[in-house]
């Protein structure tokens, strides 16, 4: 079977976009294929890979995020800006501004006049302050929330020279998360509004240049900590300096934003059976 793929970006954070709106697409989206797809070396080369599918009632489509190992997940932040924008294109932007199901809940997309894409986020729960104390793998106390996927957190004085994917699989696979694990963040205050952050993501088992909830797990647990309001940046690891927006009635946080670029790559044509076989446009 020859699928037609497009490749996008979310601050650096990159995804296989697929069309499958007429559903046909899904006895071949299996996890081994995926995988495949993904891979950097022998693959188109992702962080995961997004589907269009049909609305199953509540929101103009249904969005279906899986990681490079082929594991499903419920939500991606950068991947649902990105899901927006190509969704959008797939209509020629006759839906204006849009809202699509995901396995975390409903997410709603504004497009911005600068280019940049806002998605409202679900709730966040079950927020956690100092979880984990300090150790000699992670050097500071360790937060946790679940932005539409299990976050923990940890405020370091720099990241710049964290072995990301030691102290990341340590907290990814630390028996405090067990079963199901977190991803893992690292975040410098550079000031009240403003961090620097990196990001070990689960299921990828990999630092990545960007994460959405991530991003926004830390922004609301530096409010949490700290009072600072909204709106928070943060500088991310591909470059790019994105948005967290939200209000805050102590330790409860609703209307939470993300705002930050989508950007198409390249599309492309690539055989599913047997080796690889890619064809770029």
């Amino acid at each position: 079977m020859l699928l037609h793929f497009y490749k996008m970006t979310g601050a650096g954070n990159d995804f296989v976009m697929v069309d499958n709106r007429d559903l046909s697409l899904t006895p071949h989206l299996d996890a081994e294929t995926i995988e495949a797809l993904c891979n950097r070396r022998f693959g188109i080369g992702a962080d995961g890979l997004l589907a269009v599918e049909p609305s199953r009632g509540q929101g103009d489509y249904r969005m279906r995020y899986y990681n490079a190992d082929g594991s499903e997940a419920d939500m991606c932040g950068n991947g649902a800006r990105c899901f927006a924008a190509f969704a959008s294109a797939l209509t020629d932007g006759d839906l204006g501004d849009i809202s699509f199901e995901t396995a975390a809940g409903l997410i709603r997309a504004r497009f911005e006049d600068d280019g940049n894409i806002t998605i409202s986020l679900t709730t966040p729960k079950d927020l956690q302050i100092n979880v984990l104390p300090a150790d000699d793998t992670v050097l500071a106390p360790v937060h946790f929330i679940n932005t539409g996927v299990p976050h923990a957190v940890v405020f370091l004085p720099s990241v710049e020279d964290l072995d990301i994917v030691e102290a990341g699989s340590y907290l990814r696979y630390h028996k405090a998360f067990s079963p199901a694990g977190t991803n893992a963040n690292f975040a410098a205050i550079l000031n009240p509004q403003h961090l620097q952050i990196r990001t070990y993501e689960r299921g990828i088992e990999d630092e990545t240049l960007a994460c959405g909830t991530g991003m926004t797990a830390t922004a609301l647990l530096h409010a949490a900590l700290t009072d600072a309001p909204s709106p928070i940046k943060l500088d991310v690891a591909g470059g790019d300096t994105l948005s967290i927006g939200f209000k805050r009635d102590g330790l409860n946080f609703t209307d939470v934003t993300l705002t930050g670029p989508a950007l198409f790559v390249f599309e492309g044509d690539i055989e599913l059976t047997g080796e690889i076989e890619l064809e770029q446009h």
